[in-house]
């Protein structure tokens, strides 16, 4: 662990107790992922059972037990005054667990649900730290009812410029004809609406991207249900990539071994579905290949982010084959998150407005928040989904990371503010260089222009 993520994780804490000498008693902590948030609460645990008191740690997935009694070990937790297990399991418990000093939630975008719910309402003193990267529902409500405080993690952004998190480079093909995909009750896409929506190439396409943009790297391929897990690993395994296909109806103890090999580096490439999303720690992931389209931001960050683990000279590659970008922005936007409820908005640090979609150009895949109707990368007119055709042999180009999202609005500002004006109407060398900039003007341009107007002597 880096000394800076380590100041990071400790801030958190120091932030935790300022919160609880304020007499919150219920906190809500965001988190981005990747940035040892079971570390922050093994910390707190440590303390709390130094002291004799209790603890207790809800997860919502058994392979996140294992994985987080061996840190609380691991950090000194004593074990004796730790409970530690899934909802499912502790909801069915409450009358024979002891009651603990503090109560921790894992992904608490999910403490809502009535399980969460009785478990919380069961020990009324405790303080209950909730730990989540997203603290936002689909449903858009809000979590006001089960926390008292919010405590902002720093933004993903700030995590990679400090070397805590690995750049990413983001690729975004346009294969999936989004007006097949339909909701279920739950808000998610159905697997029936997705096998329509997804053309049946994208499986040797993903083989073929992942060998053109990350080959020899490590990847994680998120599909949208058993079948295409299988066979995308087929895809890759008759390509000369190993590769294995894992889920929830994987034999434990086959799954376990698949995990050990991949962590060898036996195994290249492990496509899954729903399983290798939220808490399981693969630290030499690489590449992440998105097959599955969410409508959930959470499930977006998890996938996204589960290749940036740091590492000197890395760069994570992130392959999106179903637009989940355009629905969500890059995941190293800034976001601003809030205990209160909305209307399914993903809001920004720099505007209380719901983020526009992103932008996805056909002629270029580059990625960018849409200002009018041309691509700022190549310069193509650019169209509605509803024009675009799917091309079988599509090839991709890299999306250019934001790497400031205000200094970006800046600079689309400034572009706006002279598309409409002539050379002649320039009177600054800011607004030379933005015109320059928006008609692919050479430098050279701006400096005879700006020594015509007088605005350089030489």
């Amino acid at each position: 662990m880096s000394f800076q993520l380590r100041a990071y994780q400790l801030e958190t804490i120091n932030n935790i107790v300022t919160s609880m000498k304020h007499g919150n008693r219920s906190i809500m902590v965001q988190q981005p992922p990747r940035t040892g948030k079971t570390v922050i609460m093994a910390d707190i645990a440590k303390r709390t059972t130094d002291n004799g008191k209790r603890i207790m740690f809800i997860v919502h997935r058994k392979e996140i037990v294992d994985q987080v009694k061996a840190t609380f070990e691991k950090q000194g937790v004593d074990m004796s005054l730790a409970t530690i297990g899934m909802v499912q399991t502790l909801t069915r418990r409450i009358q024979t667990l002891s009651e603990p000093a503090v109560l921790f939630v894992d992904e608490a975008h999910h403490v809502l649900a009535k399980s969460y719910r009785r478990i919380l309402d069961a020990f009324p003193d405790a303080i209950k730290l909730l730990f989540t990267a997203t603290p936002i529902r689909m449903s858009g409500e809000g979590f006001e009812e089960v926390a008292d405080d919010l405590i902002v993690g720093k933004s993903v952004q700030w995590l990679i410029d400090h070397g805590n998190l690995a750049p990413i480079d983001y690729y975004a093909p346009k294969q999936i004809d989004t007006e097949q995909l339909k909701t279920k009750r739950t808000g998610e896409f159905t697997e029936e609406s997705i096998a329509k929506a997804v053309k049946p190439k994208i499986y040797g396409n993903a083989v073929k991207h992942y060998q053109q943009l990350a080959s020899g790297k490590q990847a994680i391929a998120y599909a949208y249900n058993v079948a295409s897990a299988e066979h995308l690993a087929n895809a890759f395994s008759q390509a000369g990539i190993s590769a294995k296909a894992v889920s929830g109806k994987t034999p434990k103890d086959e799954r376990d071994q698949i995990i050990r090999d991949y962590r060898d580096g036996k195994i290249m490439v492990v496509t899954n579905a729903e399983l290798f999303t939220e808490g399981l720690d693969l630290p030499n992931v690489d590449c992440v290949i998105m097959l599955r389209p969410t409508q959930s931001l959470s499930l977006f960050l998890q996938f996204g982010m589960r290749a940036m683990n740091p590492r000197e000279g890395k760069t994570a590659v992130i392959i999106d084959h179903v637009g989940n970008v355009e629905r969500f922005g890059l995941p190293t936007d800034d976001r601003q998150w809030t205990l209160k409820g909305s209307e399914k908005s993903i809001r920004t640090s720099e505007s209380v407005e719901t983020i526009k979609s992103v932008t996805v150009c056909a002629e270029c895949f580059a990625t960018f928040y849409r200002i009018n109707d041309i691509c700022p990368f190549c310069g193509a007119k650019l169209i509605t989904d509803k024009e675009i055709e799917v091309v079988e042999e599509a090839e991709l180009q890299k999306v250019e990371q934001r790497k400031n999202r205000a200094k970006q609005l800046l600079e689309d500002n400034a572009l706006m503010a002279v598309a409409d004006k002539t050379p002649k109407e320039l009177t600054s060398m800011a607004q030379l260089q933005a015109y320059a900039k928006l008609h692919n003007f050479k430098h050279g341009w701006v400096y005879y222009q700006a020594k015509a107007k007088g605005l350089i002597h030489a």
